[in-house]
């Protein structure tokens, strides 16, 4: 198996890889493999994922480090954790139009397996793996950082804040409850000054209402209320 264009990809990517090989592994699905008489199982993408994973969570960790001194050690994890995260990593191998660019088994294909969040971000994994091996730490750094720039400069500052929904769901599994519920109460303002009301409610109740300019931040809002009520319940137990 061999996928056409490398010099595009190349491009696209902006590393000239002295190992091409590792270029075709890093865009070729295990589908494809499996589609592929003969093929041994580590010609595909996976090895690559794993270890793009590792140095990925390094090199956004170190970012993260330089850029924000003054975050605390929950503030730096929670940047990590929204710059790696699946829906951040897939949206930079779409700015990338890699999925163009997989070699896919004729399921995946037929399915849309170029357009799926998932293997999308295995994919960016992958090339952040390939590049590691092909050229080392310094050219997997300047890869990374290019391809997740435009993530990083529009949230900024907002990398470390608190997901409040995530920490009220976290602390309502340890209490072996449902998941909380979320409803929008109250639409009001023009549309370019929306406002909106949302109430959260646990195990049936109504725990808070929380406000803002969106769903998202009024949902924060609330669960933010929510998380403070109930933790005020337990200290006084």
């Amino acid at each position: 198996m061999v996928l056409p264009r490398l010099d595009e990809i190349e491009e696209i990517l902006q590393h000239r890889f002295r190992d091409s090989s590792l270029l075709e592994r890093a865009l070729t699905h295990s589908s494809a493999v499996a589609d592929g008489p003969g093929e041994p199982p580590s010609a595909d993408s996976e090895r690559l994922e794993f270890l793009g994973d590792a140095v990925l969570g390094m090199l956004v960790s170190d970012y993260l480090l330089a850029s924000f001194p003054d975050w605390s050690e929950g503030q730096l994890s929670r940047g990590r954790a929204h710059l790696v995260n699946a829906a951040s990593l897939s949206a930079a191998a779409q700015r990338l139009g890699l999925g163009g660019h997989l070699l896919l088994g004729r399921g995946e294909e037929k399915t849309g397996g170029r357009r799926k969040p998932a293997l999308l971000a295995d994919a960016f994994e992958a090339v952040v793996g390939a590049i590691y091996l092909d050229a080392g730490i310094d050219p997997a750094r300047e890869f990374v950082a290019r391809a997740l720039r435009t993530a990083i400069e529009a949230e900024g500052d907002r990398l470390g804040r608190a997901d409040y929904k995530s920490e009220l769901q976290e602390l309502l599994q340890k209490c072996g409850w449902p998941a909380a519920r979320y409803r929008v109460l109250r639409e009001t303002g023009p549309d370019h000054q929306k406002k909106f009301l949302v109430e959260v409610s646990v195990a049936g109740r109504v725990a808070a209402t929380g406000a803002g300019s969106n769903k998202k931040e009024s949902e924060q809002s609330a669960a933010q209320q929510a998380l403070e009520q109930l933790r005020g319940v337990q200290a006084g137990q």
